[in-house]
């Protein structure tokens, strides 16, 4: 046997790679801004102008300004440093918040310069709100309540959009006629908490890490990030990441999450802080005591700063750990890295204990008379898995009126995986939620939720959404399968087809055939193994060995398996209706 050895600890990262750090209580970023209320409560406008937070954010916007409107820039330094200029900007800040118009005496504000102020004033706000802002509190046990960490969240909100209006107005030198209550401060908060967890050997980089205690989210979210799409694969490293993992505490936070059965810590940069807090709306959180005195399944290391672009894996046998590593890429701001890299070690795992991991969904349809089946939809991204729940959804809705279908449970959406119990086959998920494309979504599911959503450039292309789908009891009970089928979505046909052998269903399901749908780099007719490019492509062997014994039995139990042609690939998407109908009907008659 290889000699096991311990991994290295990691390094604090030097001066020149740690870019923002958190000063004053403010952290800025290029696209992200984290205020810590434990640095500093707001309890009113006056408190902020006069904070260094405010005099650090207004540094970074004359950065901005600079590039955006140099005639702007210029008037307001007027040839001297800049620093000079932020002073008196605090000063009339201050001026504005307590006296009328008229009483105010400042070398910026004059009747030629009063638009201009004007200008600076709408900008600065609207630059504000450009980022991805939340509000930190940390806390012990006996510090701080969740009604507390709420209601400061909820007052720097207030005082945060109490400043832009009295400034505004004043300036205007008249009331709006109608008011917006925008998410001026932040778009989400959380209460951080150091955990005292048994640190894995060579790990102890990662002791000093709080952790995400508890979130409020101010749904609905709307995050918009450079890149919009997950490109390439995750692969296996020679090394532990944990030897290449640059760390300064004040800029890493860990989400300790449940996957399935798994514990996952999820440890992520300040600057991805919208993946973090957005794994919440995803995945189930696990409680402090689930973390205390324990140790993970599961370690993320996300927007490492290591200077390579990784995306990988590596099994620490020595501490029995799987353990990814993201690197730092403006690209990984797509929340898909995140998903995705937690769902592969997720699945790595369940490889290792002999179950098949499965990209696809699962739903329990409740007919009329009491009589529920469940069936598995399995294919790659943009196969039609989402879409067909949608048809299904859409056609209960018209049946309602003759009760047809009494309700319809989504199991998993995205991630689940087979296993044989007591040598049945059984299924279970990993998510609570659902990471969607809204195209994929019918008008009424997207509308229905989306004051519990997070939505993600919902003006671009591959435009997403993040919402809760089904409890966590229901996502990781053992399910009975009734009907297995491959989301088949590059042939031009339409219905539902059973395979007649064992052979033929396992040709389908390990080839992996889709036409790719713009949400990867991938175009055309493609193939991946199992359909999953998150475990079972990079564990082959060990996948179509349990893949087999698993076919075997649903055949031998007689379910059903076959696969459901969703035509998304093709000239004609709305066949994907019919195909649904013939599925319903099948189910009813089973």
């Amino acid at each position: 046997r290889p000699r096991l050895r311990r991994p290295q600890r990691g390094r604090s990262v030097p001066a020149e790679k740690r870019g923002e750090i958190m000063k004053k209580g403010l952290y800025m970023g290029k696209n992200t801004a984290v205020v810590d209320l434990s640095v500093q409560f707001y309890s009113s406008p006056e408190e902020l102008v006069s904070s260094e937070g405010f005099r650090a954010f207004l540094q970074r916007y004359l950065q901005d300004l600079a590039v955006r409107n140099i005639d702007i820039y210029h008037w307001l330094t007027n040839s001297h440093d800049p620093d000079e200029i932020i002073p008196p900007l605090v000063t009339l800040a201050k001026q504005l918040l307590v006296l009328d118009i008229e009483e105010i005496s400042s070398p910026l504000l004059n009747e030629v310069n009063r638009m201009r102020c004007l200008y600076v004033v709408e900008d600065s706000y609207n630059y504000w709100r450009s980022h991805k802002r939340f509000s930190i509190l940390s806390s012990t046990a006996s510090t701080v309540s969740y009604r507390n960490f709420i209601e400061a969240d909820s007052r720097y909100n207030q005082v945060v959009i109490t400043l832009y209006r009295t400034c505004e107005e004043k300036l205007m030198g008249m009331t709006n006629k109608v008011y917006r209550q925008l998410q001026s401060g932040t778009n989400a908060s959380a209460v951080v908490r150091s955990y005292k967890w048994k640190v894995y050997s060579g790990y102890g980089a990662l002791k000093s890490i709080p952790f995400i205690h508890r979130v409020m989210l101010r749904t609905p979210i709307l995050f918009h990030t450079e890149s919009n799409k997950r490109t390439g694969t995750f692969t296996e490293l020679d090394t532990n990441p944990i030897r290449n993992f640059y760390f300064k505490p004040v800029e890493w936070f860990c989400v300790p999450l449940k996957v399935n059965d798994l514990l996952c810590f999820v440890y992520f940069n300040i600057e991805y802080m919208a993946s973090g807090i957005a794994a919440a709306n995803l995945f189930e959180m696990a409680d402090q005591n689930e973390c205390e005195n324990h140790q993970p399944d599961l370690i993320l290391l996300f927007g490492n700063q290591d200077d390579r672009d990784s995306c990988g894996f590596y099994y620490d046998r020595f501490n029995d750990c799987w353990i990814g590593s993201v690197s730092s890429d403006w690209k990984i701001e797509y929340f898909g890295y995140m998903k995705k890299a937690i769902l592969t070690l997720h699945n790595l795992r369940k490889i290792q204990q002999g179950i098949l991991p499965v990209h696809g969904s699962m739903l329990g349809i409740v007919f009329r008379d009491g009589t529920r089946k469940n069936v598995i939809m399995m294919g790659d991204s943009g196969a039609g898995k989402s879409e067909s729940i949608e048809a299904i959804r859409r056609l209960s809705n018209l049946q309602h009126g003759n009760k047809t279908i009494r309700r319809i449970e989504v199991i998993f959406d995205d991630m689940g995986s087979i296993r044989l119990l007591d040598g049945h086959p059984v299924a279970n998920g990993t998510e609570t939620g659902a990471f969607v494309r809204l195209d994929d979504l019918d008008n009424a599911s997207a509308y229905q939720d989306m004051e519990r959503s997070i939505f993600i450039n919902p003006e671009r292309e591959n435009a997403r959404v993040i919402l809760p789908v089904s409890p966590f009891e229901v996502v990781t009970t053992n399910h009975r399968i009734d009907m297995v089928l491959y989301a088949n979505n590059y042939e031009e046909k339409t219905g539902v087809e059973r395979f007649e052998s064992e052979t033929q269903a396992l040709e389908v399901f390990t080839s992996g055939r889709r036409m790719a749908m713009g949400t990867t780099e991938e175009t055309g007719l493609s193939s991946t193994f199992l359909a999953n490019p998150f475990g079972p492509m990079q564990k082959p062997a060990e996948s179509l060995e349990i893949c087999q014994h698993i076919m075997h039995q649903l055949f031998a139990e007689n379910i059903f398996v076959g696969q459901i042609y969703t035509r998304l690939g093709t000239s004609d998407k709305e066949k994907i209706a019919d195909s649904a109908a013939e599925l319903l009907n099948l189910l009813q008659n089973m």
